[in-house]
This record gives C-alpha cells, sequence and structure tokens, in this order.
C-alpha cells in the first residue's frame, strides 16, 4: 500500500542538528573529549581550557571524592542495590543522604532520582492531575517543558509566560483563576543555564502566593552555588520557605550524577510512591550516594570555593568587557558572552573553531535559545579555573576580535530584551 517508512526520516538532515548528524559531525554537536574533567581538558589532540562544564567548585578534581567513591566501589561494587527503591533497592545510606539534603534545602524531607531529567519528569508527574494547570517560564529547561508537556495532557493545561516578566505571569495567573478547576504549579528555574540570570523568586513567590498557586523551581545552575551558605537561589533571595518544592541535580556543582527534589513530608511521601521514573528505577547505586555524601560535606564547607568561583567570573567578564564584548550582567558565576552572528550557523562555527585552535574550549548558543542576529557563547567558570586561564582566555578573544574584524558596536537590544531591559 505504500505506508511511509518510520526509518525513512533517519537517512535525511531533518530533525535536531541535523546537518551535523547527517555529517558525522564530531567536532561541534558531540566532541569527543580526551581527558577527565577539569580546567583544562585535551581535545583534538590539544589541551584547552575548558569553558563548557558545569563543574562549578572544581569538585570533578576533589581526591576525597574520588577517595570515598573507591572505597564504596570496594565495599559495594556497581550493582548494590539491586531493585527499585519500593522493592530491594532502599537502604539506609539512601535515607541518610535524603535526610541531609533535605536540612541543606531547608525542607522537612527530600527524594533522591537517578538524573536530573528523571527527577522534574517523576516529581511534576506524580504532582500534576487532568485538571491542574502548569505555568512554565519561556526559557525553561527541557526536562521542565518535557515534564510540563506529559503532565498537562498533552499542552491542554500548560501555559508559558514571557522570560522574566512579572506582568505576563500575573495576567497569566489572573486569567487562570477565572475558570480553574483544581491546582496551579508555577515552574522556573533559579539560573538559567543558557543566559546566566536568575529568576525573580521574590517576586514569584508573592504572585503565587496572591493566586494561591504552588512553586517548583528547578536550580541545578544554583544548587551548591548562590546564597551566603550555597543553599541555592532561594537563599540568595531569601525565600527558601516559601518555594513549595526545592529541585536540585547533582550534575553541577556536586560533579556527579542525580538529583533531588525536597519540599513537605507528605508532599515527598506522595512524589515516592507516584513518580514512574522512581517507582519504575533501579535504586541510585551506592557508589554514587557514598560519593555524594562526601561532596555534601565538602558543599556545605565551601565559602572558599564560592568565593573563587565568583572572583574567576568577575575578573573573566571585566576582561571581556574591556575587549569591547557584550557580556550580559548576572549575578550567576555564569558568563554569557554575545556577539554579532548575523543569524548565520557557519559564523559561530568559524568563531568556536578559531578560539579552540587557541586552545581555548567554547560552546556557541544560537536561536531560538537566543534572539536573531545574535552568537553566545555560554562560558562556565570554575573554583578551580587559575589567573594564567583567565589570562589565555582574553588573549584568543583579543585575536579574534582583531583577525576577524568583529564590529561590536552593534545594536544590542534583542540581547536587552532577552534579559528583560526596557
Amino acid at each position: 500500500m505504500g505506508f511511509d517508512d518510520l526509518f525513512a526520516k533517519c537517512g535525511t538532515d531533518g530533525g535536531y542538528f541535523g546537518q551535523f548528524r547527517h555529517s558525522g559531525d564530531d567536532y561541534y554537536t558531540q566532541p569527543v573529549m580526551e581527558s577527565l574533567p577539569g580546567r583544562r581538558m585535551r581535545f583534538a589532540g590539544r589541551d584547552c581550557v575548558m569553558w563548557s562544564i558545569n563543574n562549578y567548585l572544581g569538585l570533578a578534581e576533589s581526591e576525597e571524592v574520588k577517595a570515598a567513591a573507591r572505597e564504596a566501589l570496594e565495599a559495594w561494587g556497581t550493582s548494590a542495590p539491586m531493585g527499585a527503591r519500593m522493592m530491594s533497592g532502599n537502604t539506609a545510606e539512601h535515607l541518610a543522604l535524603e535526610e541531609a539534603l533535605a536540612d541543606f534545602a531547608g525542607k522537612e524531607s527530600a527524594i533522591l532520582f537517578n538524573y536530573g531529567y528523571l527527577g522534574v519528569i517523576g516529581t511534576v508527574g506524580a504532582l500534576v492531575g487532568p485538571d491542574d494547570v502548569i505555568v512554565v517560564d519561556k526559557l525553561d529547561h527541557a526536562s521542565i517543558i518535557d515534564a510540563a508537556v506529559g503532565a498537562a495532557q498533552a499542552r491542554r493545561n500548560l501555559r508559558v509566560f514571557r522570560h522574566n516578566d512579572m506582568e505576563s505571569l500575573e495576567k497569566l495567573l489572573a486569567d487562570i483563576n477565572k475558570t480553574r478547576k483544581k491546582g496551579v504549579l508555577v515552574i522556573t528555574e533559579g539560573v538559567y543555564g543558557m543566559t546566566g540570570d536568575l529568576a525573580k523568586l521574590d517576586a514569584i513567590c508573592e504572585l503565587k502566593d496572591r493566586y494561591e498557586a504552588r512553586l517548583m523551581i528547578d536550580d541545578a545552575h544554583g544548587f551548591g552555588v548562590m546564597g551566603p551558605t550555597g543553599r541555592g537561589s532561594s537563599e540568595h533571595f531569601g525565600v527558601a520557605d516559601r518555594v513549595d518544592i526545592y529541585f536540585g541535580t547533582f550534575a553541577k556543582a556536586f560533579a556527579s550524577i542525580g538529583g533531588v527534589s525536597a519540599a513537605p513530608k507528605d508532599v515527598v511521601q506522595w512524589i515516592k510512591y507516584n513518580a514512574r521514573s522512581q517507582v519504575f528505577a533501579k535504586a541510585l547505586p551506592m557508589v554514587y550516594v557514598k560519593s555524594l555524601q562526601k561532596t555534601l560535606e565538602l558543599v556545605r564547607d565551601g565559602a572558599a570555593r564560592r568565593k573563587r568561583l565568583f572572583e574567576v567570573a568577575r575578573r573573566l567578564s571585566s576582561g571581556l568587557r574591556e575587549l569591547g564584548f557584550r557580556v550580559g550582567e548576572v549575578e550567576s558565576p555564569i558568563v554569557p558572552v554575545f556577539l554579532p552572528g548575523g543569524g548565520d550557523p557557519r559564523v559561530a562555527m568559524d568563531w568556536i573553531r578559531f578560539l579552540r585552535d587557541q586552545a581555548v574550549f567554547v560552546t556557541g548558543i544560537m536561536y531560538p535559545v537566543i534572539p536573531k542576529n545574535y552568537v553566545e557563547f555560554r562560558m562556565v567558570p570554575t573554583a578551580s579555573h587559575e589567573d594564567e586561564d583567565i589570562e589565555l582566555t582574553l588573549e584568543a578573544f583579543k585575536a579574534l576580535r582583531d583577525e576577524k574584524k568583529l564590529d561590536l558596536a552593534i545594536d544590542w537590544s534583542g540581547i536587552d530584551r532577552l534579559y528583560g531591559s526596557k
């Protein structure tokens, strides 16, 4: 009958990053790293200053964490515990880590997930029913969007507000309340990983209280980093007690794998029994549980690391600004560097290769993540970067500016709008 073959599209250049996939690219989209994570990493046979991994506190290089992992591996192997937490995979060590993480997040209880992505999907899916409404920021991470679309009955009860625009959020909440049947869950990031700016959590808390909604923040990039003691973006804004569900991932500052949702005890218990990505998944392996216990100790005692992290960020940002580059004004350590790109991916590719040839590893971001006609290098400082790394990087950007004859005196209004500037 001549039906279309399900696999027919796989031989084309369609889909996400289709041209790169179709050409077999492993330089821009799936670069093969040749060394362990750290401030310097080997790529394409060259040692590069690494600005593209979220190793904020430098704990990927921690010998104490490695020792804890080796000890756990010797005691437990790679298999323990076997089974899901609901059946045979629950241990006192998992419970102890959850209790410590709940305390760190300032919440009554917490639940571990094997991956941050699955943690967001599991938490939202467990709590949101057919008549509940989910409200998300336009720039929320893909895991939040996937969770929201799945839980909100294929977009029927999903609403999106303009990035960090409180007027847009309030209008949505007011409209929802005119016809709402049940609950409303607002979901934002704490630190927006691509742009580096922070959600306006103080204002969002005011609105969610006024309109009787609940608030969940995915603080992947703020967990262990933001706030006086590293407890995250909610601590930074002084609203930890007003955030209903605090989610953190271990893939960034904790330099590991997994995630955690912290909330009131009855909410966490509900999630434990109803999150499909938890109920039907093998428990987090003990080698991660035990090493995360040590990591949490280092994060709690991480004032010096956080101080160094923000110092590196300030030096990098100010140096790039002095060279004439447009750097986003953000409170997080992320350094978003914008360049005029003309909307042509080949331009970004050329500049990425130029910088990598100068031993500076960056990753480029373009539309639709940021407005058209611009290129962003989202640079991630860490506590382990040294002054010589910053100097080498600034020299490389200066060479890029001069050799490529970049016009940095362009109209930046599109970037201003991205950050909500009037």
